[in-house]
């Protein structure tokens, strides 16, 4: 069920009514109740995947029993290996076993071998890396001592298939989520409010914004690059920079509002990621729950920051490792292995992170910042490692300093759209949305909550289903 339908706009006025006016007298039942919505918000794409997602949740709930009740570490450890081995399993399998065969095939015929293998047409479950690093984050935490293994099974099952969540994130962790589905919930108007409030912003950001992006990077990305100019190249990648990010960050801020209303919060995943002023901080701003994810669970267990080169090793086993997760392809593995090879002038410099909010004055870095993130965009967009140097290449020698064809692009309504949306996000950038901080004059309120439903349905094309890029993932 995708959030821009009818579907999921009828849903959630029935689930949000149900939870708290049926089933509101106890949280086991509102938990219940959070389960079979989830499952029938999950199925609503195909229900075979329901199994997965049961089998998955069940797993990891009787192995953190498991974990808990062990007398020694050794046995502990062989329960931790067990979850990681079958969670990784089954996403190698749904998601990497074509990847794995074509690669050996490869290798095969190289040393002159004419190999049969196998392969396997896997239908790949939605949201299937996202709602297993959420669950093995459980089994791992239980393993660690952070946290007690839960004796509730619905809540459990409810916290690894919550639905505004499950399938593109945040990918919440246990430490943080579980709980929230053990104590009871108070319906909250301010708190409601306010998620309505990032609802409505994420719903621009994705029908205004990502929507409109997409039919223009489509076009460039599938044309003859040897042909087309190099400005054109440049704002297709410019553009996809956009299509991501108001495509991604949108689920989050609806994702995230709608778990506001049912008294559930959710972990922050975009901090305003393009006003970043390096790529450090670009990572603390995108996808915050994946790169927290990696850093806790893989760089830090690696060994982190002990030496300088341990921490260029680590770096780049963690940035690759991210890559991959996205996806099985050569271009995703490029791409994270670029963003840990952008990282190493910072880990030669050795300076502290900032923490302060970006002002005017670091624009130029900003924009230098930006402009790296957009050409790794390159690798991600495309279909091999070949097509994104040949997009790049091509970019760089042709016309990539045409003032006649720049005007055209920037006198687009889309570049319009985004040149709103980062004003908007620029004047909240200390705030938790772009929303949130709104003049107290009620009225005003209001006129922008209206002009902002109206923009959007006006760019509601019904005819196209607005899918989520982060599905696949």
């Amino acid at each position: 069920m995708l959030f821009p339908s009818f579907a999921f706009l009828v849903f959630l006025p029935l689930v949000f009514l149900a939870h708290w006016y049926v089933f509101a007298r106890n949280v086991r039942l509102q938990n219940a109740f959070i389960l079979v919505a989830s499952y029938v918000f999950y199925g609503w794409w195909d229900w075979r995947f329901l199994g997965l997602l049961f089998a998955s949740s069940m797993g990891d709930l009787l192995i953190g029993r498991a974990i808990e009740n062990s007398a020694g570490h050794r046995s502990r450890k062989i329960w931790l290996l067990f979850s990681l081995v079958v969670n990784l399993g089954l996403l190698a399998t749904f998601k990497y076993f074509n990847f794995f065969m074509d690669g050996l095939h490869d290798v095969l015929l190289r040393i002159g071998l004419q190999p049969d293998l196998p392969t396997m047409r896997l239908l790949l479950p939605v949201g299937i890396s996202f709602y297993t690093f959420q669950s093995l984050s459980y089994t791992i935490d239980v393993y660690r001592g952070q946290l007690k293994a839960t004796r509730d099974p619905i809540a459990f099952l409810a916290f690894v298939s919550f639905f505004p969540q499950l399938v593109a994130g945040p990918i919440e962790r246990a430490t943080n989520l579980l709980p929230q589905f053990l104590a009871p919930r108070l319906f909250n108007w301010d708190q409601a409010r306010d998620g309505l409030r990032q609802m409505l912003w994420g719903f621009f950001k994705k029908i205004v914004i990502a929507d409109a992006c997409a039919p223009i990077v489509n076009g460039i990305f599938a044309g003859d690059v040897s042909v087309t100019p190099g400005i054109t190249l440049f704002f297709g990648a410019f553009f996809f920079a956009f299509q991501i990010y108001g495509d991604f960050s949108g689920y989050s801020d609806i994702a995230i509002g709608s778990a506001r209303l049912f008294g559930i919060h959710l972990s922050r995943n975009f901090n305003y990621p393009y006003f970043s002023r390096s790529i450090s901080e670009f990572w603390r701003r995108w996808h915050i729950s994946l790169s927290t994810w990696f850093r806790d669970y893989v760089y830090m267990p690696l060994g982190g920051w002990r030496t300088r080169w341990g921490r260029f090793r680590n770096i780049m086993i963690t940035f690759t490792a991210s890559g991959f997760w996205h996806g099985a392809n050569w271009t995703f593995i490029g791409w994270g292995a670029l963003h840990g090879a952008y990282y190493m002038p910072e880990v030669l410099r050795d300076g502290k992170a900032r923490r302060d909010d970006p002002e005017l004055r670091d624009l130029p870095r900003i924009i230098l910042t930006f402009l790296l993130v957009v050409l790794a965009w390159v690798l991600f967009r495309s279909q091999s490692l070949a097509t994104a140097a040949a997009y790049l290449l091509y970019m760089a020698r042709h016309a990539l300093l045409d003032p006649g064809v720049l005007l055209l692009w920037t006198l687009r309504s889309e570049t319009g759209w985004i040149v709103f949306m980062l004003i908007v996000e620029w004047w909240a950038r200390r705030d938790q949305h772009a929303l949130y901080s709104l003049p107290a004059v009620k009225g005003l309120r209001w006129s922008i909550y209206l002009v902002l439903a109206v923009i959007i349905l006006l760019h509601v094309d019904m005819e196209t289903e607005h899918g989520f890029i982060y599905f696949q993932f």
